[in-house]
């Protein structure tokens, strides 16, 4: 499943052209065209160009291929495992527990000492869509933390709390045992839960992201990988469409 924005003979906005094809989101893709890393027939790109098919695309000099198959991977990260394509100091990287083929990156945060959930693809507008603030697609997770939260406590991670970044939006906060609690935000700050937890006084010991959107799957064991199947790649995009995941 390839999500398009208008017919593919037709000339179109070159970002989107290049995230269709599994360079990056939108807005990373603006990012480089703005870098003027991109070229379109030889010629360095600007922001609003527009590319068809019989255009040859190159990032710092490697060829963009129009129709690249697109490929989406849920992933069980083990903790140590780095939420990136590549890394210039050799750490492993998440990227590198899938098969290679075609050029993938994973899907938002999930920082290195936390577990669990991540999407890696190369769906360009799937990855706009689910990374993006606006569209609000439920994440959930389970920390184990320092103590034993107050009743105060919980009331105040669902109602929000303050961070060095501004105010958290509501969660829906739970503790199905003492010392873990069941955290879903829609936010996707950096080390946004640990953050909210230390702010009401309960440092994280561990964090396990276990549902994006309506994604889960219990059975996946830390370092395993599977193919999304096309429900849920269709499921995926339906949740991204709709504020609350």
């Amino acid at each position: 499943m390839t999500p398009t924005d208008g017919p593919k003979d037709e000339p179109e906005r070159l970002h989107k052209v290049m995230a269709r094809a599994g360079v990056a989101s939108r807005r990373t893709c603006e990012e480089l065209i703005a870098a003027e890393r991109v070229t379109i027939n030889g010629k360095t790109a600007r922001i609003g160009d527009r590319a068809g098919p019989a255009d040859r695309i190159e990032v710092d000099g490697a060829i963009v291929t129009w129709d690249a198959a697109t490929v989406h991977y849920l992933v069980n990260k083990p903790r140590g495992v780095l939420s990136a394509a590549s890394d210039d100091r050799g750490r492993r990287c998440v990227t590198d527990l899938v098969p290679a083929g075609v050029r993938i990156y994973p899907v938002g945060r999930l920082d290195a000492d936390s577990e669990g959930l991540i999407i890696v693809t190369n769906d360009g507008e799937l990855t706009h869509r689910l990374t993006h603030p606006s569209w609000g697609v439920a994440k959930e997770y389970l920390a184990h933390v320092d103590g034993v939260p107050s009743r105060g406590a919980l009331a105040q991670l669902r109602a929000g709390v303050e961070l060095d970044d501004g105010p958290t939006a509501p969660a829906v906060v739970s503790m199905p045992q003492p010392s873990v609690l069941r955290i879903v935000i829609h936010e996707g700050r950096n080390r946004q839960v640990r953050r909210m937890c230390d702010a009401v006084g309960h440092q994280v010991l561990r964090l396990v992201r276990t549902r994006i959107g309506p994604l889960s799957d219990p059975a996946l064991a830390p370092g395993e990988h599977r193919r999304l199947t096309d429900d849920e790649i269709r499921e995926m995009h339906r949740a991204a469409q709709r504020r609350g995941g």
